[in-house]
């Protein structure tokens, strides 16, 4: 099994492997050119999202800078609107539905890592590297999330959700809610 199949199933992975190294500097170039790109050429900066992203849905416009380890592993549906300074670790998938709303500062993570330093620190003869594994994020249709919000790995988000800024959702929501805080907590039936 590859190092991209284990990090793609949730297993520990090695994130220096030469094939997940060619995908991150891949996806860097990328980043780079959208993120200097002149915003009033939107042919251009809609080839660079189809290059970098795994799936662009119609109408998606994501404002710069924009930030994510890979790029492949996210699939945006049509019309979602991400603003700016968001950053997306896709060490795993991360699926946002279409018609949502993601205000700036937004963070989703995929990695995570043993919480104790004894398992998830290795020193060999290469030095220090450090355990990590994955979970997906999925988030649903009609969604808006507040700005500074950070979304954790493996949290399903329903459709028609709206979660206040400055959330840090560690857990799934239904669909049709209102949640907000830290951690994050459904408020409110919608």
């Amino acid at each position: 099994m590859t190092e991209k199949e284990k990090m793609l199933k949730g297993d520990h992975y090695n994130s220096r492997d030469p094939e997940l190294l060619g995908m991150y500097h891949r996806a860097r170039k990328l980043l780079q050119e959208y993120n200097t790109l002149d915003a009033d050429l939107t042919a251009e900066r809609e080839q660079i999202l189809y290059s970098l992203l795994g799936q662009v849905g119609n109408g998606v416009w994501i404002e710069t800078p924009f930030f994510c380890d890979y790029g492949e592993n996210i699939s945006i549906g049509a019309n979602t609107f991400i603003n700016t300074n968001c950053i997306f670790l896709d060490n795993n998938t991360i699926s946002i539905g279409k018609n949502g709303l993601i205000a700036p500062y937004v963070q989703i993570y995929t990695a995570t890592h043993p919480l104790k330093a004894s398992e998830r620190i290795l020193e060999d003869e290469n030095g220090s590297r450090y355990l990590t594994s994955t979970q997906p994020v999925t988030i649903g249709d009609n969604v808006w999330i507040g700005g500074n919000t950070v979304i954790f790995p493996g949290v399903v988000i329903g459709n028609n959700v709206t979660i206040g800024a400055g959330s840090v959702v560690t857990k799934n929501l239904p669909d049709n809610v209102l949640a907000f805080g830290n951690p994050c907590k459904i408020v409110k039936q919608l």
